[in-house]
């Protein structure tokens, strides 16, 4: 008996141990997926598919829950293919929509499932008061309902073992003739404070506190700085929506300066003017749009004389949206000219989508903008790794690297300004 005894102990160690790594695990791995999946959404879906309504493609979220996984993996990866093969549901899937699916053969399976549970999840997202950053709760209700269950469980298991422990220990007792004392009437506070005596118990409280309070401190640091979801109130309300989308305004007309130089540039009032000096948007009683009349507040312009009157002239005070540290030098005609065909083939872009949109996310259908990527190193570097350049030996940039090469090779003189070292934006910017 005493030998059972022993096992049941053992046992409950194992156990114990077991729900431990299991809650780490689902805590942290499992919100990591989510998080990983709403990257990966954002960069190749999200032009296309919403999560919780038909857009070019079928809402993703009903679908997902709707099909195996088995279909949606190689589905996801290349839907051509899976076609070509005689798949009827695959067939039939095509039929949604006359726009051919994009094909993403350089995801894994790993990275399609996160994409599945992402979408299964929903946006993790909490709307903030105007002004305010929307910040990404990170851990699905799902996950957390997950650890909580473990939790309970382990509990029930444990006290489950403890009583069974206890039994086979007082049958022992009473082979041995030693005869138990059993306290009677036992109350609910005695109960607890003698729970709360028990080491075993109380260490593995404790321990759960601080995985549970680890893994959250742990995903609010690796959010640290990362702004996905933000989405200021301007001082006028701009909608991208109206101009780009349903006017289809290209967006060199208002941001030149991301076709030629480091920054994108704010456009100038005067390039608002070259429309809304006749647009006005008057409404039946003759009043000009509110937010068109910021404009003429702004520029001291009298719409109805057509004049400027420079001594009421003040600024528009735009709050910034996309923001990179002081530190990181990002060159914006560098990739929409240079990089576009590599980087519309990697974000999978329609060839009607400007390339803007690879990291700025469908501005045409955005009432008030908001930072559509993460931004962060992480989500560079693996668009660098991914990204197709093997083609690109018809532009200046390029040739100059492979003429860099062939010199290299015969060994001759190379000099920094053959690989761009007398472009000025290499040390001022």
């Amino acid at each position: 008996m005493r030998n059972i005894s022993l096992g049941f102990k053992k046992f409950r160690k194992a156990a114990f141990a077991f729900v431990a790594l299991s809650f780490l695990i689902v805590t942290v791995s499992k919100a990591q997926d989510v998080v990983e999946g709403r990257t990966l959404f954002k960069s190749k879906c999200a032009s296309c598919h919403a999560l919780d309504h038909d857009a070019t493609g079928p809402a993703l979220t009903p679908k997902v829950n709707e099909l195996e996984e088995s279909f949606l993996i190689p589905w996801i990866r290349n839907n051509v293919e899976l076609r070509a093969s005689g798949n009827k549901q695959a067939i039939e899937a095509a039929k949604f929509s006359p726009s051919e699916m994009t094909a993403f053969p350089t995801l894994t399976d790993d990275q399609i499932k996160n994409i599945i549970a992402y979408a299964k999840a929903g946006e993790p997202k909490k709307v903030a008061e105007a002004g305010a950053a929307v910040k990404d709760e990170g851990v699905s209700s799902l996950s957390i309902a997950g650890v909580l269950a473990i939790i309970i469980l382990s509990i029930i298991v444990l006290v489950v073992l403890g009583r069974a422990v206890k039994m086979l220990e007082r049958l022992i007792l009473e082979k041995q003739g030693i005869e138990v004392v059993e306290e009677d009437n036992v109350s609910l506070v005695t109960g607890v404070k003698g729970l709360f005596k028990n080491k075993k118990f109380v260490f593995f409280t404790v321990l759960c506190l601080v995985m549970v309070l680890g893994s959250f401190g742990w995903m609010g640091m690796w959010e640290t700085g990362v702004h996905t979801g933000y989405q200021p109130t301007q001082p006028i309300k701009f909608s991208h929506e109206l101009h780009a989308g349903i006017n289809q305004i290209d967006c060199q007309y208002c941001h030149s300066g991301a076709f030629k130089s480091k920054n994108s540039t704010i456009p100038s009032l005067n390039v608002c003017m070259n429309c809304h000096k006749n647009v006005q948007a008057r409404t039946d009683d003759g009043l000009i749009s509110p937010e068109i009349q910021k404009i003429y507040n702004a520029l001291g312009y009298d719409p109805d004389k057509q004049t400027y009157d420079k001594t009421k002239e003040k600024p528009i005070e735009w709050v910034r949206v996309h923001n990179l540290p002081d530190f990181a030098y990002f060159n914006h005609s560098q990739h929409v000219v240079v990089g576009e065909e590599a980087i519309r083939k990697e974000a999978g872009l329609k060839p009607t989508d400007p390339v803007c949109f690879a990291c700025h996310g469908p501005v045409n259908t955005m009432e008030e903008v908001y930072q559509y990527s993460p931004l962060t190193m992480k989500w560079c570097i693996n668009c660098h790794k991914d990204a197709d350049i093997s083609n690109k030996k018809n532009d200046a940039f390029y040739a100059n690297v492979i003429a860099a090469h062939e010199k290299i090779k015969k060994g001759e003189k190379i000099t920094p300004a053959l690989l761009g070292g007398l472009e000025c934006g290499k040390c001022h910017y």
